[in-house]
């Protein structure tokens, strides 16, 4: 009864992670350092000046109304502090994603709509629920699976729909743009109608926070850009009527926006994009809280930071913003002023709030070519250039996933395009998984590790393979094949050897394929052994019975196992008169008899071909019976083993001289046959038999046997 109890499932014991996952905000008030109050407040500050002008240029790149943006800066920067963690980090809006929700929901409804702006809370709402839903359940490994080169294609995608969205608004043009190439055709066909003070206003933003970046780099080039361009709007006056202007921004605080959660068809439609939404703000977000905790050496919890972002969504979503995620450009800005913990992020976003509840009067000069010059800059940094030649010149799977991604995100609705890359990424990681490396190994020159050496001859009857990867379904066929061709390719190796050091997980399919092998080397006269065999496949081989049907005796010591089989299972009669290779330790100081590797040996009979004796057996007959009694014993080792330590009434008849010599007939007794440990005198039995010799027995367990049952034995000196 204690048992059934002990394994019922407790509710409360199942949201206790839960719980520790939304009461981040009290540990981070809780664990607060006083002395870090400082460089937070001034980190704060900075941030709070350059994510300003990018909160608002981002939101038109949305194709939404600045405060939007700038609700998203302040909500997602304050929530995502508290529930995140990342003491780096900041969340806010991005280029990548307002491009993302742009097309979304461009789809769904008109740019500038009362249902386009809704439906970007929405969105913000799905993705955030997702997000949410991740963290809570403890799935953030998740994201492990998503290639590095589908954020690669997406981001240079993105950066150059960026840049060729904002041509239109630098130049003063309003063009119709259904798709990349028309709009760039229409741009150029349009460039003599340009409105040259506009141009002007905006190339003129863009040389000057290239030339502060270069005097600077820790100026906030864009947002003193912005406020000289506003400032000579505002010098100009009449003379600037025709330049197109942001215009006043909305005041207030962040109030719960009316938003219909409970549309069916809405969600949808959105469904798609919520989906591509939540995942690359999540791998976005990892990849830059990993890229400063690199720095920092923080420990990170990809849990808590999903929670974080999701309850930063669904927060900016309910409450006037939109999608919101981890900025890299903030991010490093924040780092590099200095800040200590989550609390510059707060302070960020307070300074944001309180510079849009004052200064929202002056969007009325603040020309848009200036806010697009600033997004073309930023788009021409998200080019990563040296991130995507080493793609290119790696591995040829991730550069084919990056120019997917790039040509869909290109050319294809964006949301679908991020899927795609994700499929393709997953697609990738199976057809890796599912294809391990499975190849030969010998010892390296100072038989201290194996490595792979195709040049290196191989043992004629021990193959020994690793396998480099799981034994899961989708991969044993592809083991199994590759095992089995290794065996066509070595007909004589009867026995192997599998390292499986790098095999983590195993599955039902594993075992099958595991007992197949054995059965076909043993349907060989050989057997397959196995060394470093991880605890989960021991307790599935166990479980499941297949280690009963190999035998535990055939899973060996690493260090150990090659000696092992060396002296007790493989045949010492093919090592020295067959093989003229020396390919383990064990094999240097066998005696080669390179003159007799042409001989074909006469097959190995089975044990229960010949009778034996016992080696106390034979010590007492040798003692006890009469003279014409007593058994002849032959050592059919070579003469070297003979020496260094033998039977005192054995003979020294190697096998060599059997083979090519024979034996004249000996008297009338039985012939008692030794070697090492047996497997040579079954081949000079089968030798004796041919030659008329009906009375052969042989020593069990050769001298091995002798010298454990602690028998006396006869040492020669030279």
């Amino acid at each position: 009864m204690a048992s059934l109890t002990a394994t019922r499932w407790q509710p409360k014991a199942a949201l206790l992670p839960a719980l520790r996952y939304l009461r981040q905000p009290a540990e981070l008030a809780r664990g607060y350092d006083r002395t870090h109050l400082r460089p937070d407040l001034i980190a704060g500050l900075t941030v709070g000046v350059v994510l300003l002008p990018q909160a608002i240029a981002f939101s038109l790149l949305a194709q939404l109304p600045p405060q939007m943006g700038l609700y998203t800066a302040i909500l997602g920067g304050i929530v995502a502090a508290l529930w995140g963690s990342s003491d780096q980090l900041h969340t806010g809006p991005t280029n990548t994603l307002s491009l993302l929700v742009f097309s979304t929901l461009v789809v769904s409804a008109t740019p500038g709509s009362e249902l386009y702006i809704v439906a970007a809370g929405v969105l913000a709402v799905m993705a955030g629920a997702l997000q949410l839903g991740l963290g809570l359940l403890r799935l953030g490994f998740i994201v492990n699976f998503v290639s590095h080169s589908v954020i690669v294609g997406f981001g240079t995608a993105a950066g150059v729909l960026i840049a060729l969205r904002q041509l239109d608004p630098l130049l003063g043009l309003s063009l119709p743009r259904s798709d990349v190439l028309t709009g760039l055709i229409n741009t150029v066909l349009a460039a003599p109608q340009t409105h040259l003070l506009t141009a002007a206003i905006g190339l003129g933003s863009m040389a000057l926070i290239l030339v502060l970046r270069r005097i600077n780099p820790r100026l906030p080039g864009s947002l003193i850009a912005l406020l000289v361009a506003t400032a000579v709007v505002y010098l100009l006056g009449e003379r600037a009527a025709g330049v197109a202007v942001l215009g006043p921004i909305a005041g207030g605080l962040p109030s719960l926006a009316g938003l219909p959660l409970l549309d069916l068809q809405l969600l949808g439609e959105l469904s798609t994009g919520a989906l591509a939404l939540a995942a690359i703000g999540l791998v976005q977000t990892t990849a830059v809280s990993r890229s400063l905790a690199s720095q920092t050496h923080q420990r990170l919890d990809n849990n808590q930071e999903f929670v974080g972002q999701g309850i930063a969504n669904v927060v900016s979503g309910l409450f006037g913003g939109y999608a919101t995620s981890g900025s890299f450009t903030i991010s490093a800005v924040k780092f590099r002023a200095g800040a200590q913990t989550r609390l510059a992020s707060i302070v960020a976003a307070l300074v944001v709030l309180l510079v849009m509840l004052v200064a929202g009067p002056i969007g009325a000069y603040l020309p848009v070519s200036a806010l697009a010059a600033a997004l073309i800059i930023t788009a021409y940094n998200m080019l990563d250039r040296a991130e995507i030649w080493r793609i290119l010149r790696g591995a040829p799977g991730d550069a084919i996933i990056m120019v997917v991604t790039f040509l869909g995100t290109l050319f294809l609705n964006l949301d679908f395009a991020v899927l795609v890359g994700i499929l393709l990424s997953f697609v990738l990681y199976v057809m890796r998984t599912s294809a391990p490396r499975v190849q030969v190994v010998v010892p390296d020159a100072d038989f201290r590790h194996f490595a792979h050496r195709p040049d290196a001859p191989v043992c004629p009857q021990l193959g020994i393979v690793e396998i480099q990867g799981d034994l899961y379904f989708g991969a044993v066929n592809h083991i199994e094949e590759a095992i089995l061709h290794q065996a066509a390719a070595n007909p004589d190796q009867r026995f192997l050897l599998i390292r499986m050091h790098h095999v983590n997980q195993i599955d039902f399919s594993g075992i099958h394929m595991l007992e197949s092998l054995v059965r076909t080397y043993r349907d060989r006269g050989g057997d397959v052994f196995l060394v470093r065999v991880s605890s989960q496949a021991h307790r599935l081989m166990q479980t499941t019975g297949c280690l009963t049907w190999l035998g535990e005796d055939n899973i060996l010591d690493e260090d150990s196992a090659v000696d092992f089989l060396f002296h007790r299972i493989l045949d010492p009669a093919v090592c020295i008169y067959e093989c003229p290779v020396r390919v383990f330790r064990e094999c240097q100081n066998l005696p080669k008899r390179f003159d007799l590797i042409a001989t074909p040996l006469p097959a190995a009979p089975a044990l229960a071909d010949y009778p034996s004796i016992a080696p106390r057996q034979l010590w007492q007959s040798l003692r006890t019976s009469p003279p014409e009694q007593r058994p002849i014993v032959l050592d059919v080792r070579e003469p070297r083993e003979f020496r260094r330590s033998h039977i005192a009434e054995a003979q020294s008849v190697p096998l060599s001289i059997l083979l090519t010599h024979g034996l004249a007939q000996a008297e009338d007794r039985p012939v008692v046959l030794v070697c090492q440990s047996g497997r040579r005198s079954r081949r000079a039995a089968a030798v004796l038999h041919d030659l008329g010799y009906g009375d052969v027995r042989l020593v069990e367990g050769g001298m091995q046997a002798w010298e454990a049952a602690g028998l006396l034995t006869a040492v020669e000196f030279e």
